[in-house]
């Protein structure tokens, strides 16, 4: 049966309550019996327990070295990280923006001096 990390335990939780899920002190713990009562659920297809990342060393399940080692691997980074732009993207993007704006207000002011019959 899985434990669940959750930066935000106690709304997992009433989600999970909300969703049926029977949890809190007075649940009968089958398999998750390390469980901490107030973070265990007990659905009809199994168990959960809901871990805060403050509970992490609670856990049976996962280790914290586990975690860090998953969290350090290149294909776990966060998706913001590889949509980072480098130095030279960012200056590369700004020397396009400034070349339209250049461009926009030379055509700008051609049609201004066509149509004023000069």
């Amino acid at each position: 049966m899985p434990e669940l990390i959750s930066k935000y335990p106690e709304v997992t939780l009433q989600i999970l309550r909300e969703a049926g899920a029977r949890c809190g002190e007075g649940v009968e713990q089958k398999i998750l019996t390390k469980c901490p009562p107030a973070r265990f659920c007990a659905l009809p297809s199994g168990e959960l327990c809901v871990y805060g990342i403050e509970e992490i060393p609670l856990m049976t399940q996962i280790t914290p070295g586990e975690l860090a080692r998953a969290a350090s691997t290149e294909e776990q980074r966060p998706w913001h990280d590889s949509m980072a732009l480098s130095l030279s993207e960012v200056i590369l993007l700004g020397a396009t923006f400034m070349a339209g704006l250049l461009v926009a207000r030379l055509w700008s002011g051609r049609g201004r001096g066509a149509g004023s019959g000069k």
